[in-house]
């Protein structure tokens, strides 16, 4: 048969188990014996002028009743033929019908017959093709067998179709002459004949009534059938019996049941990214809709993101732990599991679990046998004993994989249900775990790319920022990307030369990994331009130079674009000696002073433009500021707010930060906790810097002619200074230094060496000892490697060598090389 008739035999099931079929009784020569409520709603005659007559006179076409009468006497047919037909209505109209037919048994040794006929216009839609009807119609019978049962007034069964017999499992000598509450006695068999009395007393048929099949304690099997109830009326119109039409269900109901499973799948798994939670949720929906005790254990490496291995084999006797993420049983506690939830679980290498993974392909055990000589022999004693102790008697294991990677394997037994598991229920726990499987997938990356996220994090944001002697420092950052913990916004302190440190504060456009990469690269090259001592507005330049360059490298050459935008930023160096910063922007939110009562003031800064647009030079503004002063560094995520300007939400932050009583810390927190919006939009991000100023006694500075002459009374003067700090064990190595950096000056920086040419020098003791040397000049030396002919060029490469670090910076009227030296903890 097609699969167009394959189709049609389909929908006629569906169509017998939904409509209400007209009933008719034939003796056995074809004379109406019984009429039902249906058939005289199908033609319009009633039992008293039908019943008596021949069925073959409401046949409308010589050709049907001829087919009707050869059809009743055919053996070959055993008793059951269909075919269409068309009847004549009362009213003189014809009807097309569907004519189902079954010879009945009785115990007077006459064969009698059932007429099913339901109108062909409420039936699905048949094959037009002749051809393909015929064929059909002709083997329904044995496709689409119906059981039939006529019972009298009492409910005693005197009529039956052999179908009937093979599919409720009552025989039929057990049936003929009793009631089924003799045949098959029991709660449901009483439900049913109740039924069968309001049928008798209100002529009204009951369609579609299911009941489980009678079946013997030892026959593991739920067979479902569905039943329709018809009163039968004699030639007089008084209840002759009841005609009861049973179709075999179970199929087509565990159909449904799997299709309901499934929806609940898709539903139930995979609402969380937590591949535990997940595998928890498999569990509890195939228990107890699939199975009595299911598990479900994932390979160690999938709750951390990483790649499960694609092939497991054994080693050292065990395949390589799993850890199990689901347990459910219809038992409280789950008795029959050996692990709890989270536990390892270790499977020996001779069980099914281990051919498996192997081959990737599900083990089918629906008879589980567990007699000496079976794999259980080899199986852990402990776990082969909770299998025989509760009875486990059909077994699946399906593994668990997603892009040919094996994450774990599921395990379905049945216990209590005495049905062992078939092949559509290996291919609903099939379907189960490939959408746990890409529930698992989907978590699994989500896990690998969060993990990454916050890597990036780690490595992108300070981790321990300090502002040295020149300030203490607070932050919050608040990604609105909540589930990466990373957006564009990010921040910087960054330690100077000469005790000073800058504060910086950005916004990058975007969210997640994307907007973070680009943040690492801007932060990279702002860390790269402070550490050349570069003044703020320069750094911005440098900055904007670099965004127009990576956007470019990164447009599509088949559409080039225009620069954009791609971020905000704020540069400001506090210079502790002198209470000085030095600030410039690029189109990003001013900052905010706090002086040391909760004044709070934005400073009148240039607001520039963003980064990546190239138009216009960045400014510097350099405010003095009161020891003890906080700088507020920000993202426009903190002051924005719907429905309301920039300003207003400045305003809210001058509000927020007026809170001289609180601590650094806790004013950060107040402040964020104040401003922060919910739904959270933007990233936020808060810097906190409460400056801090070195004491006089902390600073020493001299100014000499460039004359060689003076290069011995610096010495003496620095040395002296060190020894009323305490530091005279630094006194010969700092000598060195201002000797070398003292001697580079005259002979390079003041080439025309005359009397107003000055050389300072400056030391500052604080985290580090500072030697600071300016002259006039704008050039900036390096370090040479000399010849060992030249008598030149070791000056700098000495003073790398004694030094932590040095480095030149430009000043208004010249340059400035600096030296650190590490001071001891003592000092």
């Amino acid at each position: 048969m097609g699969s167009s008739a394959e189709t049609a035999v389909s929908e006629a099931q569906t169509a017998i188990e939904t409509v209400c079929p007209a009933i008719a009784l034939l003796d056995a020569q074809g004379t109406v014996v019984g009429w039902s409520q249906g058939a005289q709603r199908l033609v319009g005659y009633s039992a008293v002028e039908v019943v008596g007559r021949s069925a073959g006179a409401l046949l409308v076409a010589a050709d049907d009743r001829a087919k009707a009468s050869q059809a009743a006497q055919e053996s070959t047919l055993r008793g059951r033929w269909s075919d269409l037909a068309q009847v004549r209505h009362r009213d003189g109209r014809i009807i097309d019908v569907c004519l189902c037919v079954s010879s009945l048994s009785g115990q007077d040794g006459l064969e009698w017959w059932v007429v099913c006929a339901t109108d062909k216009a409420l039936l699905p839609a048949w094959p037009a093709e002749a051809t393909v009807a015929e064929p059909l119609l002709a083997t329904l019978p044995s496709r689409l067998p119906i059981g039939v049962v006529v019972r009298d007034t009492h409910l005693r069964c005197i009529r039956v179709n052999d179908t009937q017999g093979s599919k409720d499992g009552i025989s039929l000598p057990k049936r003929l002459g009793r009631r089924l509450t003799e045949a098959a006695p029991g709660t449901e068999a009483e439900t049913l004949e109740a039924l069968m009395h309001q049928v008798l007393e209100s002529g009204d048929p009951a369609i579609n009534v299911d009941y489980q099949a009678f079946l013997p304690a030892n026959v593991r099997s739920n067979r479902i059938l569905t039943a329709s109830y018809f009163r039968l009326d004699d030639a007089q119109g008084r209840a002759l019996g009841v005609c009861v039409v049973s179709v075999d269900v179970t199929d087509s109901r565990r159909a449904r049941e799997r299709l309901a499973i499934l929806g609940e799948a898709s539903r139930r798994i995979g609402t969380t990214s937590d591949v535990m939670q997940t595998g928890q949720e498999l569990a509890d929906l195939a228990v107890p809709s699939l199975a009595d005790y299911a598990t479900v254990d994932l390979a160690e490496s999938v709750p951390l993101g990483e790649e499960p291995l694609a092939h497991l084999g054994p080693q050292v006797g065990h395949i390589p732990v799993f850890r199990r993420a689901g347990l459910a049983s219809i038992h409280p506690g789950t008795p029959e599991s050996l692990s709890a939830r989270g536990e390892p679980v270790f499977v020996p290498p001779t069980s099914p679990f281990t051919g498996v993974l192997r081959s990737g392909k599900s083990h089918f055990e629906p008879m589980l046998d567990a007699s000496p000589g079976t794999w259980l022999d080899h199986y852990d004693a402990a776990r082969a004993e909770k299998l025989r102790e509760h009875a486990m008697h059909s077994l699946m294991v399906v593994p668990i994989h997603a892009r040919d990677a094996v994450l774990g394997v599921a395990v379905f037994v049945r216990t209590k249900d005495p049905r062992p598991f078939e092949e559509d229920d290996l291919l609903l726990a099939e379907e189960l775990v490939s959408w746990t499987a890409l529930a698992l997938d989907n978590a699994r990356q989500y896990v690998r790319e969060r993990s990454t996220a916050l890597a990036l994090r780690r490595l992108l944001l300070p981790h321990r920022a300090t502002g040295g002697s020149a300030a203490d420092v607070a932050w919050r950052y608040l990604p609105a990307d909540s589930h990466h913990g990373i957006g564009g916004d990010w921040f910087d302190v960054i330690p100077l030369s000469g005790a000073r440190v800058a504060l910086v504060v950005s916004d990058v456009v975007g969210h997640g990994i994307n907007a973070a990469a680009k943040m690492g690269q801007l932060r990279t090259a702002t860390r790269t331009l402070a550490d050349m001592d570069m003044p703020p507005d320069e750094v911005l330049s440098r900055l904007d130079e670099q965004v127009i360059r990576l956007t470019e490298a990164e447009a599509d050459p088949r559409h080039p674009a225009t620069t954009t935008m791609v971020g905000t930023c704020l540069y400001a160096v506090y210079d502790p000696v002198t209470r000085t910063c030095t600030m410039a922007r690029a189109g990003h939110p001013p900052p905010a002073i706090i002086d040391p009562h909760g004044h709070v003031t934005f400073p009148d800064l240039p607001t520039g433009t963003p980064l990546g647009l190239g138009l216009v030079p960045f400014e510097s503004v350099t405010l003095e500021l009161a020891e003890g002063s906080v700088l507020a560094l920000y993202t426009d995520g903190l002051i924005k707010a719907r429905d309301q300007d920039i300003s207003a939400g400045m305003n809210r932050l001058r509000t927020a930060l007026a809170r001289p009583d609180l601590t650094l810390d806790g004013l950060c927190s107040s402040t964020v906790d104040t401003l922060r919006t919910e739904p959270q939009n933007d990233d936020v991000t808060l810097l906190l810097a409460r400056t801090r100023s070195l004491s006089a006694d902390q600073v020493a500075s001299w100014r000499f002619p460039s004359d060689p002459a003076v290069v011995s009374r610096a010495r003496t003067l620095a040395a002296r200074q060190l020894a009323q700090w305490g530091l005279e064990h630094l006194a010969e190595s700092t000598g060195l230094i201002v000797s070398e950096l003292f001697t580079n000056a005259i002979i390079h920086g003041n080439s025309d060496r005359s009397s107003d040419r000055m050389i300072g020098l400056r030391l500052i003791r604080h985290e580090m000892l500072t030697c600071e040397v300016c002259d006039a000049s704008h050039s900036h030396p390096f370090v040479r490697h000399p010849r060992t002919t030249d008598e030149h060029g070791r000056g700098l490469f000495l003073v790398s060598q004694l030094s932590r670090r040095w480095g030149t910076r430009h000043i208004p009227h010249g340059k400035l090389i600096w030296a650190d030296q590490q001071l001891p903890a003592s000092a």
